[in-house]
């Protein structure tokens, strides 16, 4: 069982910045692929970033350029910063563990993240 524990979300103006933590419960990323999502109110979950062991990322076309995953192995964290929020970006962020063989994901309680004047 991989536990995953999500935190830095808040109130942020609009055009300003934001970066999210994802703490796993063990050493985990060797086999996990990482990965952040959303869900605004009445829209459906949207992943829009993942990071694999190794290193390589991909991103939803939406968040391209703003959005940049990272993790640090040594800490068993996941990180994201982002830049540039708007108002439509209000939403709960999630993390997410996808096992890179058997696809066994498991996902965080995820942390809000409002953008607002």
């Amino acid at each position: 069982q991989v536990q995953l524990v999500e935190s830095g979300g808040g109130l942020v103006q609009p055009g300003g910045s934001l970066r999210l933590s994802c703490a796993a419960s063990g050493s985990i990323f060797s086999i996990y692929n990482m990965g952040w999502a959303r869900q605004a109110p009445g829209k459906q979950r949207e992943l829009v970033a993942v990071i694999t062991s190794g290193s390589s990322t991909n991103y939803a076309d939406s968040v391209k350029g703003r959005f940049t995953i990272s993790a640090d192995n040594a800490k068993n964290t996941v990180y994201r910063q982002i830049n540039s929020l708007k108002p439509e970006e209000t939403a709960v962020y999630y993390c997410n563990a996808q096992h890179q063989r058997v696809g066994t994901t498991y996902w965080g309680q995820g942390t809000q993240v409002t953008v607002s004047s």
